[in-house]
């Protein structure tokens, strides 16, 4: 029985899971708008481990959400990553943010899931699934306009689901566009996108692993 421990830092959402063959066994998540992620990620690792009566000896992995999203989040999520499997000589496995976020809805046939990040001004971090949750489209960052996504307004339904979903509802008029504006990446659904990878010996080299950023990160300075 494969024993992992998932982390999702990528967004203000502080989520701690720990998943035995996929399924989950504890979770420990905040989301707080003030990136509480220095302070909790290390205390819901413990809490995780006690409430699924488990130490870090039984665990197999770790599995950390590798981005896109924030930079200051996705980097305290990958240092403890690493460290972790650094001390407990465990291997490292790496999940994609929107695929797990995609992962949250339940879509029917001829469907779409579009997870979208909030980035600065009209700007998001998205993909695109199909009904199969397999990628039709890369992540990408792009300016969000009424012309957004108009090439997959022919499917049945198409779900934009995140953090960036409310600046795309703004400008976004399909009929048959859907938005679900509370959502953000947990580690509830990294559990079974980790189980697989582990099944496949799918594991990042931990000396050199780096989050996904997507894009540079851009210190914001005061202006004199």
């Amino acid at each position: 029985m494969a024993k992992i421990i998932n982390l999702e830092t990528a967004t203000t959402n502080c989520s701690v899971s720990i998943s035995v063959d996929g399924k989950l066994v504890s979770v420990k998540e905040e989301n707080t708008p003030n990136y509480s992620h220095s302070e909790q990620l290390h205390i819901f690792i413990k809490e995780a481990l006690e409430e699924a009566s488990f130490s870090f000896s039984d665990i197999d992995a770790i599995a950390v959400s590798k981005g896109p999203g924030s930079y200051t989040g996705l980097r305290i999520g990958v240092s403890a990553a690493k460290g972790l499997c650094f001390s407990l000589d465990l291997p490292l496995i790496s999940v994609p943010t929107l695929e797990s976020m995609a992962n949250q809805l339940h879509i029917e046939p001829n469907e779409i899931v579009i997870p979208v990040l909030d980035a600065r001004r009209m700007e998001v971090y998205s993909c695109v699934f199909d009904d199969a949750y397999h990628e039709i489209r890369e992540t990408k960052a792009e300016i969000i306009d009424e012309n957004s996504f108009a090439h997959y307004s022919g499917f049945k339904k198409v779900h934009i689901i995140g953090s960036g979903a409310e600046k795309c509802q703004e400008v976004l008029s399909h009929s048959n566009f859907q938005f679900y504006k509370e959502a953000f990446p947990s580690s509830r659904e990294m559990a079974k996108l980790a189980q697989k990878k582990f099944k496949a010996n799918d594991f990042e080299d931990v000396a050199y692993f780096e989050p996904y950023y997507l894009k540079d990160f851009i210190l914001q300075t005061k202006k004199k």
